[in-house]
This record gives structure tokens, sequence and C-alpha cells, in this order.
């Protein structure tokens, strides 16, 4: 089995990419796993800039629903709480995040970069966000704390695609950024991370913080553990 992640090293700068480009990154039980025991040593190994990519043409398409038909909703469930588990890993952790997004960003794929703290992406990027078409409540409230209440509202209940330039607009992104600039947004991450004593910039993150972890766990689980849910995501599948 290769890694579903590849890691770089520079420095202070550890680089995460998502290499399952022939399914367009989605997010497997292995990437998932792979990517919360990056994040949670990153810190204890001297990280200070935790940058997240995806190799390919895109970021990532989500959730990975290719072995839904062989799951149990019990097995669905799991799998949905360890995502939420990796969102708030990234959100809590104590290194500056960045993503670097491209192409077509959907679903969980959102989320993980609405849960780092530096947020940039290509021209040509788009993100849509479809999980309560399926009734899954996930990223719902970190969403809106960024972009407002009532954009989440309309572009959830829509799932209504956006595009960076509108995700700039709305707070989402803190920029657009060719791939080929992306080196400069590190290097600025980089010297930015390091303005502050660790102590300093941990207890700035912590005291800024308006994490909801449990309340956001707990919203996921209420709406994966509802009866149906394999058929509620076979239905969207089928519709989209």
């Amino acid at each position: 089995m290769t890694d579903a992640v590849a890691l770089q090293r520079d420095g202070e700068v550890w680089t995460l990419t998502l290499a399952r480009p022939e399914k367009r990154n989605a997010l497997s039980s292995q990437l998932v796993e792979e990517l919360i025991d990056l994040v949670q040593r990153a810190p204890a190994e001297g990280a200070k800039v935790l940058v997240l990519r995806g190799e390919g043409r895109n970021f990532s398409a989500g959730f990975d629903f290719s072995e839904v038909e062989q799951q149990t909703e019990g097995d669905l469930l799991l799998r949905f709480v360890r995502v939420e588990m990796l969102l708030q890993a990234v959100a809590s952790s104590p290194c500056l995040t960045v993503a670097l997004a491209h192409g077509r960003t959907f679903g969980a794929g959102v989320d993980l970069v609405a849960a780092c703290r530096q947020r940039h992406a290509t021209a040509d990027t788009s993100f849509r966000m479809p999980g309560l078409k399926f009734g899954l409540v996930l990223g719902t409230r970190r969403f809106g704390e960024i972009v407002g209440r009532e954009h989440a509202a309309s572009l959830q209940e829509e799932a209504a695609t956006f595009d960076a330039p509108r995700a700039v607009q709305l707070g989402f992104l803190h920029g657009i950024a060719e791939q080929a600039d992306w080196p400069a947004v590190v290097e600025q991450a980089r010297t930015k991370a390091s303005a502050l004593p660790a102590w300093s910039r941990n207890a700035l993150y912590e005291v800024l913080s308006t994490r909801e972890a449990d309340n956001d766990l707990a919203w996921l689980v209420r709406s994966a553990a509802r009866p149906g849910l394999k058929q509620r995501i076979a239905d969207y599948l089928r519709s989209n």
C-alpha cells in the first residue's frame, strides 16, 4: 500500500500533499488517518508551518464514496467522525496552517481548507459543499464563522458552486495565488510564524480561538447516525 500523503520537510515548514490524484485526492480512510498522524506529529517535531496541498488536477474532491456499497452505516459513521477529528486537529494545531487549493475542491475538501488559518487558491479553483444534500452536518459552523451566517446558509442550502474570486470576496480565501507563486506564499508564512516566540504564538491562537469542538462533533454524529445514511448517499450520488 502506498502512502496517501506525501510529506516534505523544509526546516520548520512541513508540506503535506494529498497524493491520490487518480481519485482526485478524495478522502479515503487511509488518507485521513495519515493526515491526522502527520498533523499531530508536526509541532512535536519542530514544525511551525503546516502546508496542505493536493497532487494532480485538484486539491480534494472530498469524502471518498468509492467503497460506500461495501460499508455499513456504522462504518460510514466512523469514517465521517474521523474526518471531523482531522478537521479539529488542523484547526487546533499550534502551527500556522496554510491551505493551497486548486481545481475542483468539494465537500470535506472545502472543510479542510476552511480549517486552515491561511487559505489561498489558484484563480481557476471552484468550491462546493453538498453534504447537506444527504443530511450531513460537517464543517457547517466553521464555514459560517468564516463567511458569515447568511452567505453560509445561502451557499449550502443550494449546494452552490462558487469560484475563487467569489471566495476572496466572501473572506473564505485570503488571496488568489497561482501555483508558481506558492513558494512565495509559503515563505511569507515561514516569516510570519517566526515573528513571535512559540509560547506567545500558541497563546495568541488559543485566546482568539472560537472553536466549538464538542458541538461540531455532536452535530456531525447526530446527522450521520440518522437511519438511512447509505440510502441518502446513494440518492445523492445518482442525482449528481
